[in-house]
């Protein structure tokens, strides 16, 4: 569908049918956790300021250890060494091994950069319910392929922080990776030790996405209509990013809805919200033209984490923003659902058909192997469910963005660990 003929649909007003959902139950099957406390020291050869982090999470800049203190859960920065916290992004890589990419830092390009951009290699101790320490690959850019300053530019190793990047997806393609990020949004190329090779500016049918905090947008002053260049929106960048089976074509899916400048408000089709999902050859066809969306439930939801199953079939994360039960939490967990689509089943807007999904707030835990478990019944309830993809025929993994130290999902004034979960939901794999 091309973006001319989307826009007399947008203008007509066309309506997009809503699909039946069918919800499948999904039964726990493991738990484990890696601490919230777990962090890692940095390259010896980066820059000594690295040696700890959080000195931007309170007011301007703090040097003294531990004299900012976060009031939800007790956690004091700045601290010694890199949080490992917050996986924004998983791949199974069998025998309970996964890749696991962490987030920006502590949430923000503005107090991120102290924080080193890091993804790892755990592997889950099932039986005794405990993740092992990460094998990490730091991120840097020695060959200067990064296209703007980046903190570190004037050292030799030039080692990639948060407010560089927001990385939040992660895809093995040969002997490298391709990641996610937020704040261009940029698809980046690595090597197999962290390298940058090329970072890919999103350039899809004659139109630029920027971020407000890719450094090309220009902001506009206070009055002035926003630039048309400016259309994706602050912390909407790329949140999932699927394999295609071929193993070399990428669908980078956005978190949150392109500004619409004609309407002066994030995009609709039909009425309903909806995220761009491009497609992305990393053989060197870039980007192709063609853009299909993914329909939130409610304007007020964002994707979580988006993999491919099979030659066709994906699982997108959408959740709500809240964390915890209302005994502790002013806003508490409501909305955190997998669905099951088909990028081959799209409307005539191009809007992908929700096939089906399982309830992370209502999970059958019969033996008890959860933390929180509840007559029979496990929930997931973070703020950022960032992690799903397929182990096996019938059982898929999931995780959350633990944000380190801010969320308190799971207890009240404790900071939330990075839990993985096995489901088993064998119905919902092969529903139709």
């Amino acid at each position: 569908m091309t973006r001319q003929l989307l826009a007399i649909l947008l203008t007509a007003g066309t309506a997009v049918p809503a699909a039946a959902q069918q919800e499948f139950p999904a039964t726990l099957t493991a738990w484990a956790a890696l601490p919230a406390a777990t962090f890692t020291a940095p390259p010896e050869d980066a820059p000594a300021h690295h040696a700890r982090s959080g000195r931007f999470t309170g007011e301007g800049r703090t040097e003294e250890l531990g004299a900012i203190r976060i009031e939800e859960t007790g956690v004091t920065l700045p601290m010694e060494g890199q949080p490992v916290q917050g996986f924004s992004g998983i791949r199974s890589l069998g025998e309970d091994r996964f890749l696991v990419l962490t987030d920006n830092g502590f949430g923000t390009k503005a107090n991120s950069a102290d924080v080193l951009l890091m993804f790892h290699e755990v592997e889950v101790d099932w039986e005794n319910a405990k993740v092992g320490q990460p094998e990490t690959t730091f991120l840097s850019d020695p060959l200067r392929r990064v296209p703007f300053p980046i903190v570190n530019e004037a050292t030799e190793t030039r080692y990639l922080t948060g407010a560089d990047f927001d990385l939040e997806s992660i895809q093995p393609i040969g002997d490298g990776y391709w990641i996610g990020d937020e704040f261009g949004p940029w698809l980046i190329e690595v090597d197999g030790s962290g390298v940058v090779q090329q970072v890919v500016p999103t350039e899809v049918g004659g139109q630029t996405y920027l971020s407000p905090d890719n450094p090309a947008a220009a902001t506009p002053n206070s009055g002035e209509p926003m630039p048309e260049e400016l259309m994706a929106m602050r912390s909407g960048g790329y949140e999932g990013m699927a394999l295609g089976p071929d193993g070399t074509t990428l669908y980078p899916l956005l978190e949150k809805p392109v500004w619409d400048a004609a309407a002066g408000a994030p995009m609709q089709i039909g009425g309903t919200p909806v995220l761009s999902l491009f497609e992305f050859d990393t053989t060197g066809g870039g980007f192709a033209e063609e853009v299909c969306y993914y329909p939130l439930d409610d304007a007020g939801h964002a994707i979580g984490d988006f993999n491919m199953i099979d030659e066709t079939r994906a699982l997108v994360i959408e959740r709500d923003g809240g964390q915890g039960t209302a005994d502790f939490s002013d806003n508490p967990a409501e909305f955190k659902r997998i669905y099951l689509v088909d990028l081959d089943r799209t409307d005539e807007a191009g809007v992908l058909e929700k096939i089906a999904y399982i309830d992370l707030m209502d999970i059958r835990d019969p033996d008890g192997i959860g933390r929180g478990t509840t007559d029979g019944v496990f929930t997931f309830p973070f703020v950022t469910i960032e992690d799903v993809d397929r182990v096996d025929a019938t059982t898929i993994v999931v995780a959350n963005d633990n944000n380190y130290p801010f969320s308190v999902g799971r207890e009240a004034g404790r900071a939330d660990d990075n839990e993985f979960i096995l489901l088993d939901v064998a119905d919902f794999l092969s529903a139709e």
